[in-house]
């Protein structure tokens, strides 16, 4: 176990997330003014239990993103004075966010220790460095456990290779579908990374084929599931090699699973909105709404964890979809018709083939660009459409003219089967 928290009863767990709650949630609301302004009218100081949480708004993303620009760069939501020596952050949406004080920040080194991973262990970190935490949230963590950290970033696959081999990196961290392209990429030089024996990856699906091929090829990975705002929500365990279902909810975090786009939670074990409470005083999010999807498991975990379990990612409660690590948004693609006045209607259907995420933009045309247009200007339309898409999304991508599409108001279409692959 990483320390005696743990293992504590569920009823020792729920007195400390709640211990003092409204008086430190009085205090967050006086030095974050965007978050007094939030809750202004809200009975904030009587919060002292899940039930008395659910008197609370919930905050979605969208209006954060609201706050921010009114008050840059944080909305009012962060203690700005306990930021002098941090990172701060900028993620697609834009969505600011501030590295709050202290060792291990986004609480990654629970997750890490999970796993498997030790003090002394060298690490290969794929996640960016670029804007984003991404590459500090389990960087930090790693390092707060004792680890040596490689700060690889990401692209660049023949010198990560290189990097792996020349270090004898023994843990991989990154996305799921990164591991597979550096290991081909050693494979085909016939030179097989042999020193990576563990993984922990995040920002993308694990599915069970793809799991299953890693074992295969001597690397046993495990999954957290963490988010930019947040750091480490919930992460996988194992005992003796075997890699237990469903993930355990990380310390500290309050994990609400309400019905998608309200504030009510679903009936125990269905399928909901996974929202999130995280009570710091220098960046207090009060039931955060992910946007992501899960339910509730009822029994406690085989590995002797006490922590509340979820099945783990289930996909989007709205169109917003993550591919290769990085969330597509509806939004990104609205201005394609200002773009193109030829286009009458558009999706960006992402798909699975050969372990691989996969993004099509079809596409039909206004009935006059159809008539007027041959096979080669279809072409040439169609390659600009990928320049404006990868521009748009930051990824690579299909486009395909089709005769129709379906009047349903989707955008942006997940086709991965997330239980079969």
């Amino acid at each position: 176990m990483f320390d005696q928290l743990d293992t504590q009863t569920a009823s020792q767990r729920e007195a400390a997330l709640f211990a003092d709650f409204g008086a430190r949630l009085s205090a967050c609301m006086q030095t974050c003014e965007g978050l007094g302004t939030h809750l202004q009218g809200y009975a904030a100081e009587a919060v002292h239990d899940r039930e008395s949480l659910q008197t609370l708004p919930v905050l979605r993303k969208s209006e954060l993103m609201k706050y921010q620009q009114a008050n840059p760069p944080f909305g009012g939501f962060v203690d700005m004075q306990s930021l002098e020596g941090q990172r701060i952050f900028m993620s697609p949406g834009p969505v600011w966010e501030p590295q709050i004080p202290g060792s291990d920040p986004w609480q990654a080194a629970r997750a890490l220790h999970a796993a498997g991973i030790r003090r002394g262990h060298r690490i290969h970190n794929t996640f960016s460095y670029h804007l984003t935490p991404g590459g500090f949230i389990l960087d930090e963590g790693a390092r707060a456990l004792g680890c040596v950290v490689f700060p690889a970033g990401a692209g660049g696959t023949e010198t990560q290779v290189q990097a792996i081999r020349q270090c004898g990196a023994q843990v991989y961290v990154g996305t799921p579908d990164y591991l597979q392209t550096l290991l081909d990429h050693a494979n085909a030089e016939d030179k097989p990374l042999k020193t990576l024996e563990r993984a922990m990856v995040s920002g993308g699906a694990l599915f069970p084929a793809m799991r299953k091929r890693y074992e295969e090829q001597g690397v046993q990975v495990l999954q957290c599931y963490a988010t930019a705002d947040l750091g480490v929500i919930a992460y996988e365990s194992a005992t003796a090699g075997v890699v237990h279902p469903g993930m355990l909810i990380n310390e500290g975090l309050i994990v609400e699973i309400l019905i998608p786009g309200t504030s009510t939670p679903v009936t125990p074990g269905e399928v909901g909105e996974v929202v999130v409470t995280r009570l710091d005083p220098v960046y207090p999010l009060l039931r955060f709404a992910t946007g992501d999807l899960s339910a509730e498991l009822a029994e406690a975990s085989p590995c002797g964890r006490t922590s509340m379990r979820i099945k783990g990612w289930m996909g989007r409660a709205d169109q917003r979809v993550k591919v290769r690590g990085m969330f597509v948004d509806p939004v990104q693609l609205q201005n394609l018709p200002l773009e193109y006045s030829e286009l009458a209607r558009w999706r960006l259907c992402v798909s699975r083939e050969n372990d691989r995420d996969i993004m099509t933009l079809s596409v039909t045309l206004k009935s006059v660009a159809a008539d007027s247009h041959d096979a080669a200007q279809i072409a040439a339309l169609s390659s600009r459409l990928e320049g404006t898409l990868k521009n748009m999304t930051n990824l690579s991508g299909k486009v395909q003219v089709v005769d129709s599409l379906p009047n349903d108001g989707v955008v942006v279409e997940d086709q991965r089967d997330y239980e079969q692959h």
